[in-house]
């Protein structure tokens, strides 16, 4: 197995990436990340030394560098993880998540499609989001694989457009692809802007906890091993044929929490101040609620989450505050400016 992995100096790329070195049948493994203010480099330095791991700095938008290494390196696998992924962002500057979303994926479904036609298959496993479902009432069900898509914000349309050009191409070329959605994952390395690592370094810092709006804003959270499982999983099933070619699979914890629960929970944990919350102006079009119901994915794939919420975000936190070097690493002048702005100084 010789995989192309995009995004994977990011935090979800990242776990991914070292799940899938574990692995035996892998005979390589190109990460391809054009390090943008997300991408980490030191959340794969444990992988560097093993000779099957191999990092390209350059862009998916590269049609060029796409072509050649999945030539060169003779790839039968796309893990599609890279994506402008912060809603907030996609607000406030809407062009790059068309740019690396939409038109990035398009680079890599014709480099699937050319290699196709060609008679070397690639199987092009794309990863997704639940926003591209829309927003939830209190008593509603969680998604299922066919609920019909309504993305409620720039980001999540994003991820809908890109979602709908792999069966596109499924339909049109029969390229072998599967797409995964999954619920908010958390866990170590992932970027502060996100609201769990935010929450936890700022109350270890003894600064404010910004809350948009009532907090009542509620997800399902899945600690980010279980998603990694998962799209392995995904990969497995594909390469096995074990489903057919353009299948969807919803990947959740059954763990919906409100954004203020998230906010106190970290307040214990860190032993911060519950006066340290400050609820801020909403976001707007803040979706209300997610869930995801993941029946299919246990029926198909034999996938389970099995990390715990309760262990899970007490070792999330404490990473936070014993990985001073790669908080401050992370935190850099370009972040804190991007945070003030968007928080009014918080």
């Amino acid at each position: 197995m010789r995989v192309l992995l995009t995004g994977g100096c990011g935090f979800i790329g990242s776990h991914t990436v070292r799940l899938a070195l574990e692995r035996g049948n892998l005979e390589s493994l190109v990460n391809i990340d054009s390090l943008t203010y997300s991408g980490q480099p030191m959340n794969l330095l444990d992988v560097e030394p093993d000779s099957r791991y191999s990092f390209v700095h350059g862009s998916i938008n590269d049609s060029a560098l796409i072509s050649s290494i999945v030539s060169d390196e003779n790839i039968d696998v796309i893990i599609h993880l890279a994506a402008e992924s912060h809603v907030d962002r996609s607000i406030g500057s809407f062009s790059e998540f068309v740019r690396t979303n939409v038109d990035g994926t398009r680079v890599l479904l014709e480099a699937v499609s050319e290699r196709h036609n060609s008679g070397k298959d690639i199987h092009f496993v794309h990863i997704s989001t639940d926003e591209v479902y829309g927003s939830l009432e209190p008593n509603d069900p969680p998604f299922i694989e066919t609920t019909p898509l309504g993305p409620m914000n720039p980001y999540a349309a994003t991820k809908a457009a890109s979602d709908m050009m792999v069966q596109a191409f499924v339909n049109t070329h029969g390229i072998s692809a599967v797409i995964t959605r999954c619920s908010n994952n958390y866990g170590p390395n992932q970027f502060p802007e996100k609201l769990i690592p935010l929450m936890t370094l700022n109350a270890l810092a003894g600064d404010s906890l910004p809350v948009y709006g009532d907090g009542l804003q509620i997800r399902d959270w899945i600690h980010v091993s279980d998603h990694a499982r998962g799209i392995l999983s995904a990969m497995d099933g594909l390469r096995e044929e074990a489903f057919p070619t353009g299948e969807i699979f919803n990947f959740g914890a059954n763990k919906e929490l409100s954004n203020i629960e998230i906010v106190e929970t970290i307040v214990k944990l860190t032993g911060a101040s519950v006066d340290q919350i400050e609820h801020v102006r909403d976001r707007p079009g803040h979706d209300r609620r997610y869930a995801m119901g993941f029946d299919k994915a246990h029926s198909i794939l034999g996938w389970a989450p099995v990390v715990d919420w309760d262990e899970g975000i007490r070792s999330t936190v404490n990473w936070y505050s014993e990985n001073v070097e790669w908080v401050e690493s992370t935190i850099n002048g370009a972040y804190r400016e991007w945070v003030d702005h968007h928080y009014g100084g918080s």
